[in-house]
């Protein structure tokens, strides 16, 4: 009986001496990889000298994050926490603290994040933390992460993604660039 009309013919066809001895075979394999290594020995190379050479990077690429400052040096982020939901890696955590007095010059609403991480280890650079934020507070960067063999140096804090006053970094090409996705996105 037979329960699909899928079958297949198996024919059971007897192997030439050369084919036994896979000696065809084997040469063809050879032939390709002696064409490969004239190729790379002779041809162009991909391989890039790193620190001097630096690979042109996509407009698009997305690199480390930031969080940005306003014109006054206040943090940005509220702690409204959408871009640890939006997260699908659930890479970044924040914890939320009420603004004290005397701290107006800081942050720039009652809520602030006291600690904010993001785990690079787990975040897929999907840019999806910076489309769900409201005030424009997160933003990534053209900027690689470092490689390192400590899996502890991958938790970047709120020391490493706050920008610096003396060190600003222009992200109006991101921010353009989140806007028509985001205007793409509510006009489907």
């Amino acid at each position: 009986m037979q329960l699909t009309n899928r079958s297949k013919l198996v024919v059971n066809k007897q192997m030439t001496f050369w084919e036994r001895i896979y000696l065809p075979a084997i040469l063809k394999g050879m032939a390709t990889t002696l064409k490969h290594m004239i190729r790379l020995t002779f041809g162009k190379s991909n391989t890039l000298r790193y620190p001097e050479v630096t690979k042109e990077f996509a407009p698009v690429y997305r690199g480390w994050h930031v969080l940005k400052r306003d014109a006054q040096g206040r943090e940005n982020c509220t702690a409204c926490g959408l871009c640890a939901v939006a997260c699908p890696a659930e890479a970044i955590t924040m914890v939320a603290e009420e603004r004290q007095k005397g701290e107006e010059h800081l942050y720039r609403e009652e809520k602030y994040a006291a600690v904010y991480e993001i785990n690079m280890l787990r975040c897929i650079f999907c840019g999806l933390c910076e489309e769900a934020c409201p005030k424009e507070a997160i933003f990534l960067t053209d900027r690689i992460v470092p490689s390192d063999y400590v899996r502890q140096d991958f938790v970047f804090g709120k020391d490493m993604l706050v920008e610096k006053m003396d060190q600003r970094i222009d992200i109006t090409v991101r921010q353009m660039q989140v806007k028509e996705r985001v205007a793409a996105k509510v006009a489907q």
